[in-house]
């Protein structure tokens, strides 16, 4: 058996490698009263997940500090485009660590300016959020999940007003593009534009969220068009399902359009989240897909990595057990060491590379909180 003190130096020494070139000294942390929210911290013979607790609120608070100085006069922050989309990822970001639109922090003003500029008539095109900007249903989704969960956080009583009128029309296209005739495999999904008539998982994932974050709500959001989402997601499992919903093969994962075989690990993380937004946390679907990212954790070279990270951080969380204790450890493990002295994100390679760095960041923050438990759509 250690002796307290080897336990002590072992702990200190898997700190340092974790925050290796983070900007961040284990001893800072060791050595700090309180943490960047407000939380005491502890002395050195107490667990390494603390010390690590620390690392990820100084680091969400560079990251937070980082998108603030992005912002830009008419409200929006973003820095490739896409402006109503960014700026709503970069509100979820902002929400998931506690952050809320009022007047007496810099955040929460920054927030509310955020807020105005996504409920600017020109971003909603008959509804539609993915217009203005060219983000198309990605961004329409994205924005429309965003305005779920800070519904009743506006500002003002005639921000929360607007909040909710733009999301009784936003909610419409979202049900109407569900319902637009499409082969059997593809039924259920969303792809690029409002009248498409096929469909993919990645696009489809962030109407989900929207239309339960909705529900959850209580805006009309009828249970069949949650329930056709899922015989979607079905679809996009990679293991057949036979007659009773049970796949072939115990270990499986989501593919990005049904018909694949081969599970990815972006859309077996997206699925699962998915599967469990819709309330579906005991389909064997949710357990097959955790098991196979068990086996397949993820690696900083993924295709869309800041994008599976998100998904992963948030579903392997809600799965639980060695799931979420695997996800509590690598999520930080990649991500802190990822982080730029500036307190951003930015990928180099891949299609995410052209994004920009309120998309990576954002999406870092929120993998980054999910112990915080602030929005609801996370929340089992």
């Amino acid at each position: 058996m250690h002796s307290t003190k080897r336990n002590h130096l072992d702990r200190r020494a898997w700190l340092n490698h974790l925050l290796a070139g983070t900007g961040i000294a284990c001893s800072s942390l060791l050595d700090s009263n309180t943490s960047s929210f407000g939380r005491k911290t502890f002395a050195e013979e107490d667990l390494t997940d603390l010390y690590v607790d620390d690392a990820i609120d100084q680091s969400v608070d560079r990251g937070v500090k980082f998108l603030l100085r992005l912002q830009k006069d008419d409200g929006s922050i973003a820095d490739r485009g896409t402006a109503t989309a960014m700026t709503s990822l970069v509100i979820m970001a902002l929400a998931s660590v506690g952050t809320i639109p009022e007047p007496g922090t810099p955040e929460g003003r920054a927030m509310s300016r955020a807020i105005e500029f996504v409920l600017q008539p020109r971003n909603q095109t008959k509804g539609y959020f993915g217009h203005h900007d060219g983000s198309r249903m990605y961004g329409h989704g994205i924005t429309t999940l965003m305005l779920t969960e800070i519904l009743g956080m506006g500002a003002t009583i005639d921000q929360n007003a607007r909040i909710h009128n733009a999301l009784v029309q936003a909610i419409q296209v979202i049900l109407k593009s569900q319902a637009v005739r499409k082969p059997q495999r593809l039924q259920g999904g969303w792809r690029y534009k409002p009248d498409s008539r096929d469909s993919d998982l990645s696009v489809s994932v962030w109407q989900v969220m929207a239309l339960r974050s909705a529900k959850n709500d209580g805006l009309d959001v009828p249970a069949e068009a949650i329930d056709f989402a899922v015989e979607y997601l079905q679809e996009s499992y990679t293991s057949p399902l036979d007659k009773n919903g049970q796949p072939r093969e115990k270990v499986g994962g989501f593919a990005y359009t049904p018909g694949t075989h081969h599970p990815a690990f972006t859309m077996t993380a997206a699925g699962l989240l998915a599967m469990q937004t819709c309330g579906r946390y005991d389909s064997p679907l949710v357990g097959g897909s955790a098991a196979w990212l068990l086996e397949h954790p993820p690696r900083t070279n993924e295709r869309f990595f800041f994008y599976g990270m998100y998904y992963y951080a948030q579903g392997m969380h809600q799965v639980g057990g060695e799931a979420a204790e695997t996800a509590a450890k690598l999520v930080p493990e990649l991500l802190l060491r990822l982080q730029a002295d500036n307190g951003s994100w930015v990928s180099h390679q891949g299609e995410e590379r052209n994004v920009g760095v309120a998309y990576a960041t954002s999406l870092a923050i929120l993998s980054l909180s999910v112990r915080y438990h602030y929005l609801p759509i996370y929340q089992r």
